[in-house]
Order: structure tokens, then C-alpha cells, then sequence
């Protein structure tokens, strides 16, 4: 184990096996403990990491299964030896508790496993082969044999609200590096402490397994251009993405406008909505609000898959429902957001609220600083369909309640909303009818649907979706969990009368 102390970053950039310094800094904003100065990213690192990834992929791209488990693998053992340091620094630069990010390290370390579990099965390459048909009339048939392979260099942001899950050794990372596609990061300028000891363990595993060292770089902070420069470079050939809608689509358009266009796998936006249905809510309707309550406010509300709005018909039951959240929700201490641009933009969301016709407040409390409070609202299906803000995301422990007239306003709405991650079913055995209309909706609108739970918590496994339609995800057929992602930075090349001695080596 390392000397668990606590960790003072250099506040370099890695670039290709190298610690480089920039011209300028920048400031991390802890929410405890001192700052730390930061090189600036330049467009110029990105082209060196660029082209050290290309240079990377002719001997990483083709290694074996067995060599990119073990260097997964290597990662995961080098991050739990800097365990303590790691909580110390993501804790105090997040201001997230030391259990939620001692829970998001086994998170990060269990996806890096898994993939390396999951690529020595070699299931995924999908092999598929149609033996010659010399003899076939009218034309014979060539042998033809098919397999999975890696796309080439790889760019992957760094998400503010998991430091570790979702950022420099996160989803994204971790199955490109298992599809054979070496990594630039872009760092996210809320934790890049956090940041470079996670690129100081990748480092070591680097090292200890002889690989390239192109295979791996993290560029932190920089302005738009670093962002510009990475997305569009012509060597990077994918880019994963996690973080707002204003700025996903914004990479999202650079991709689609390069000369060559190439895929962007952006988790931008979803309110992951909730239906109550009637028997299920006159059952438990109370137990329903609270449970909600406690979704809604986990970690300040900074999930992607927080259950922002419910749906629930009008009446008694409904109101029981209502009443038990904002009474929980009173109960809710004052939490502290990741960012100051966080905090911020939860108060502006909330302002969205305030006065507006045909809103009614629940619950409102005020939050300042980096504080937040929770805040409860509510509106008919009428209004919600006509006012498209309302279905905006806001980041943060903000709810919206929807009243719906019965079961056929019920499922007018939820044709009405966008693409989600996630879409959940409250209901009873006496509800299954109306579970049965409302099923076909959500399969349209959701990566994930789930009945009789809440959707914050996302399980890393073989069968999870976490991805959805526009603005859920840019790429509906896709998920950033799960060892189904490794399929987002690979692509199908077919053989046809190939010899065994040139095939690639998992097709011989």
C-alpha cells in the first residue's frame, strides 16, 4: 500500500507516459480544505495525446484479450492502493461524504473487473461464420467470417457529479480500453485532484504492463477550444460524454460536422418520470411519497437518473401521496452541491418555478452558497404538455408533480414526454391493465423501466441500459453501463476467403 496521507496533486497534465506543465493555471474549488493550482489544457497537448493514441493502437489495438484484462485489471489494483487518498482528495474537492465515494471506488474498480471478466469470455466479439458454398447454383458462396473490432483512438469527458464512476478511470474508460481503443480524457474542472492520482494509478499500471504509453492521457481544465480540438481531431474516432444538454449538443454537433463524421455518445438530459397508478397509490400512496422523497434528495439530487416528476391522478389518494413527500422532504437537511455552477443553476431551475401560471408550490425553501434545499411543485397534464419548460431537467432535489384526470390523461402524457433514461411503474396486482397500455409507450421513451422501486442507483451488470432516446442519449442503441457499452468503440469487419495465418487472432 502507499503512504495513505493526503494526497497534494502537481497539477499536471499526463500526456503519453509524461507529467507536462502548461504556460497558465487554474484554481480547483474544494468545498473543504485548500485549493490546488492546475495546468490549463491547450489544444497543442490534445494533438500530442492525439497522435500518441494512433501511435498506441498499432500494438495496443491488436494485443491480446488476456494482456488488456490483465492491464484492466492492474488499474483496478492500483486505484484500491491509493484508496485513502483517493476519498481524501475526491471528498474534499466534491464535498460528497467519504462513504459515497468510497461506495463510487468499488464502483469504478468492479467495472474495470467486470470488462476484464467480460472480454476473456470473448462473447462479445459476436463471431459469426458462413462456410463456402463452392457448389451453390446459380453463384457459389464465398466463406465469410466475421468479428467485433476495436474503432481507434477514444475521447471521454470527465462528469462533475461522479469523480470516479463516470471520469478519468469510469464507464467510458474502462470499455474502451477493453474493446482495444486507447484513452484521452478530458478532465472535469470540478475534481481534477481527483483526476490525476486516478491518471497517477493508470500510470502505474501502465508501467507494469509494459504497454504503450500512448494508451492512456488526461488533459485537465482548458477553455472550449481544448473540447473543440479533441472531438474534432481527425485520429479520434468516438467520443463518450456525460454532463449538460447545452453542452453535449454542442459536441455533439462538431462531431456530425467533421469532414468525417464520427459517433458521439452523449448522456445529456432526463427527468425520469414516474407513474403512479390508482390501486397502487390507494395501497401505499403514503409510502410511495416518502420513498420518493428520499430519491429525489440522494447525493443533493445530482443523479442522472433522478425521479423528477411523478405522475399521479387526482383525488384523495394522490393527495396522501403529495403530503407524505413534502413532508419528507421537510425532513431533508441542507446538502452541498458539487459546483458553484451547480448550486447556481439548481437556483435557476427552481426559478423556472416560482410564479409561473398554473405551478402551484408544495414545498419552497431557499438555498445560497453551494447549499441546497429541497423543493416541491405541482401542475396538471393540461399545462405540462403546453409549457415544454416544465420537463426540463433541473439538476438538483427539485420534484414535480403531475395530476392527471384518469388513466386515458395518463397515457396522453406519457406519450407526451421525451426521451428518458429511466421511466418507472407504481402499481398493484389490480393496475396490470393499465401497466399493459402504458408499457408500450415507455419502451419508446426509456432505457430502463422498472416497476415498484426508484430508478437512482444504477446497477454495472451484463443486462443494464443506461441510455434512452434524445435528449436522454444521443444514440438510443447504446449504454454508458454495463459490459453491453464495450459495443459504442467497436465495429463488425468481415473476412471473406480469408487464410487462418492473416485472420485476426480471435477468429483463429
Amino acid at each position: 500500500m502507499l503512504d495513505e496521507t493526503k494526497f497534494t496533486p502537481h497539477g499536471k497534465h499526463l500526456i503519453a507516459g509524461e507529467w507536462v506543465a502548461g504556460e497558465t493555471t487554474f484554481r480547483n474549488e474544494p468545498a473543504s480544505g485548500p485549493a490546488h493550482e492546475f495546468s490549463v489544457g491547450t489544444a497543442d497537448m490534445v494533438n500530442r495525446a492525439c497522435e500518441a493514441a494512433e501511435e498506441a493502437f498499432w500494438s495496443y489495438g491488436y494485443s491480446t484479450r488476456e494482456e488488456r484484462a490483465a492491464f484492466l485489471n492492474a488499474i483496478a489494483d492500483e486505484i484500491e492502493a491509493r484508496a485513502e487518498q483517493i476519498t481524501e482528495i475526491g471528498s474534499r474537492e466534491s464535498g460528497l461524504p467519504e462513504a459515497r465515494l468510497q461506495g463510487e471506488r468499488g464502483r469504478t474498480t468492479g467495472q474495470l473487473r467486470l470488462f476484464a471478466e467480460h472480454i476473456l469470455k470473448g462473447d462479445y466479439l459476436d463471431r459469426r461464420h458462413d462456410k463456402a458454398l463452392p457448389d451453390r447454383q446459380p453463384l457459389p458462396r464465398p466463406d465469410l467470417k466475421l468479428v467485433q473490432r476495436p474503432i481507434g483512438p477514444v475521447a471521454v469527458f470527465g462528469a462533475s457529479n461522479f469523480p470516479l464512476a463516470f471520469s478519468t478511470a469510469g464507464g467510458d474508460t474502462a470499455a474502451a480500453l477493453a474493446a482495444g481503443c486507447p484513452v484521452v480524457v478530458k478532465g472535469h474542472s470540478a475534481h481534477p485532484g481527483t483526476g490525476e492520482i486516478i491518471s497517477e494509478a493508470i500510470h502505474a499500471a501502465i508501467v507494469k504492463c509494459g504497454i504503450h504509453p500512448g494508451v492512456f492521457s488526461n488533459i485537465q481544465g482548458g477553455k472550449r477550444d481544448v473540447g473543440t480540438t479533441l472531438v474534432q481531431h481527425p485520429l479520434i474516432r468516438a467520443v463518450g460524454f456525460t454532463g449538460s444538454l447545452g453542452g453535449g449538443r454542442a459536441l455533439f454537433d462538431l462531431c456530425a460536422q467533421r469532414p468525417d463524421p464520427i459517433p458521439f455518445f452523449g448522456e445529456l438530459g432526463s427527468v425520469n418520470p414516474m407513474f403512479l397508478l390508482p390501486e397502487a397509490v390507494k395501497a401505499r400512496g403514503a409510502a410511495i411519497g416518502t420513498g420518493w422523497a428520499g430519491s429525489l434528495t440522494m447525493g443533493a439530487g445530482q443523479f442522472c437518473t433522478n425521479p423528477g416528476i411523478a405522475v399521479v391522478e387526482t383525488g384523495d389518494a394522490g393527495d396522501a401521496f403529495v403530503a407524505a413527500a413534502a413532508v419528507a422532504l421537510k425532513g431533508v437537511q441542507t446538502q452541498c452541491m458539487l459546483t458553484d455552477g451547480i448550486a447556481s443553476a439548481y437556483r435557476d431551475g427552481k426559478g423556472r418555478f416560482d410564479g409561473r401560471n398554473a405551478v402551484r408550490p408544495v414545498l419552497t425553501t431557499d438555498s445560497d452558497g453551494r447549499n441546497a434545499n429541497p423543493n416541491l411543485y405541482e401542475t396538471d397534464a393540461a399545462n405540462y404538455l403546453q409549457d415544454h419548460a416544465l420537463g426540463e431537467e433541473v439538476f438538483g432535489p427539485l420534484g414535480l408533480v403531475v395530476r392527471v384526470s384518469g388513466p386515458d390523461e395518463m397515457a396522453e402524457l406519457a406519450r407526451g414526454f421525451e426521451g428518458q433514461l429511466t421511466a418507472t411503474i407504481h402499481m398493484d396486482a389490480g393496475d396490470t391493465g393499465l401497466a399493459q397500455r402504458l408499457m408500450p409507450t415507455l419502451e419508446r421513451k426509456a432505457g430502463r423501466i422498472l416497476v415498484n422501486g426508484f430508478p437512482t442507483g444504477v446497477e454495472v451488470c451484463d443486462a443494464m441500459v443506461h441510455g434512452g432516446p434524445y435528449p436522454a442519449s444521443t444514440n438510443f442503441g447504446a449504454t454508458s453501463v454495463g459490459t453491453l457499452s464495450i459495443r459504442r468503440f467497436l465495429r463488425p469487419v468481415c473476412y471473406q476467403n480469408m487464410p487462418d495465418q492473416i485472420l485476426p487472432q480471435d477468429l483463429k
